[in-house]
């Protein structure tokens, strides 16, 4: 029998027979999706990378225990501030400035401070107590400065300067509408400024591992600038005529708000000092809530009272003793008096 043959289709006819099987419906549906479909995803997309951000940013922020919580409210700005100065004393039979010194002031370092084998600074000393030392006689007047003092800070912090180069952070990679929590390492120090009242800042010295922002309540005690005597690097009194504002300060026993750094300077690590050697620190400061009375020294004054007071030096620690010297400012013979 003989064998049919079937010729083989053409693309034409191939395509012809593809276009009828397919529904006319469907192909009328299809371009008009497509005409839809681009706008729509276009759209889309650009309405996403706005939204999505804005989203993820609003689970960051409600994540974020450290902004929900309530800050503890600041202290009220201090009145009076502290005031540098020095007391009156009479010179008694068998007295040197050595001995006034050790028993009246506790510089037990004195004739290491004021040597005559540097006879310069033994007439710098008679210079600051107002008699030559090595001529003193009973009845005289003496003017006692308290060595490498220290003074009580409290203020807002207005300003955060790194003290050394920034560490360049990377790009979020969501939207974070406040930049607060990016402050400087303060680790390797920041010079900070603090605001005590509204006419007076000065500038603090510190180093702390706590995070620090612009509106915090600062606390600190601080070593005051001294006096500088030509080739006497280690002069130990202040200038009592310096102001507070705009004075740079080295701090110690810093805080933050409520939180201690118990990884902070002690105030012995603040050099030169002698507070190893006489077993404390003089300190100014003013009485009062937003003052002395953070740190719990139990003086019985007034509040508001200018205070010059002796502390004495715990394994780091500098606290105040009932019994302890302390003198008030007298503003009209600028001198410290017993209460």
């Amino acid at each position: 029998m003989a064998r049919r043959f079937h010729p083989r289709s053409t693309s034409k006819e191939n395509m012809h027979l593809l276009l009828h099987s397919i529904p006319w419906k469907l192909l009328v549906i299809v371009p008009i999706l497509v005409i839809l479909a681009i706008p729509t995803f276009i759209y889309g997309a650009h309405a996403g990378s706005n939204i999505l951000p804005s989203v993820t940013s609003v689970f960051y922020k409600l994540s974020n225990i450290s902004n929900m919580a309530t800050p503890t409210p600041h202290p009220a700005f201090a009145t009076v501030l502290p005031q540098v100065g020095s007391i009156h004393t009479t010179v008694s039979d068998g007295d040197s400035c050595d001995s006034l010194l050790a028993y009246r002031m506790h510089m037990y370092s004195s004739s290491q401070v004021f040597s005559d084998a540097n006879p310069d600074t033994v007439k710098q000393l008679s210079n600051d107590v107002g008699q030559d030392c090595h001529r003193l006689q009973p009845d005289m007047t003496v003017t006692l400065s308290p060595q490498y003092p220290l003074v009580a800070i409290s203020g807002v912090l207005t300003k955060i300067a790194a003290m050394t180069a920034l560490q360049v952070l990377p790009t979020p990679l969501i939207k974070v509408q406040s930049t607060d929590e990016y402050t400087p390492d303060c680790s390797g120090g920041c010079m900070l400024t603090i605001r005590m009242n509204p006419e007076v800042s000065l500038h603090l010295t510190v180093h702390t591992e706590l995070a620090l922002h612009p509106g915090d309540w600062i606390w600190a005690q601080a070593m005051l600038p001294r006096k500088s005597i030509p080739g006497f690097g280690n002069y130990p009194y202040a200038d009592p005529h310096s102001s507070l504002n705009n004075l740079s300060l080295r701090a110690c026993d810093f805080q933050a708000n409520d939180t201690h750094d118990d990884n902070s300077q002690v105030c012995s690590q603040l050099d030169p000092n002698t507070i190893d050697i006489d077993g404390g620190s003089w300190l100014f400061g003013v009485t009062g809530s937003n003052a002395l009375d953070h740190w719990r020294y139990k003086i019985s004054a007034p509040a508001g009272t200018q205070v010059l007071v002796w502390l004495t030096d715990s394994n780091g620690t500098l606290t105040y003793h009932p019994g302890d010297p302390v003198y008030r400012y007298d503003a009209a013979s600028h001198l410290y008096v017993n209460f």
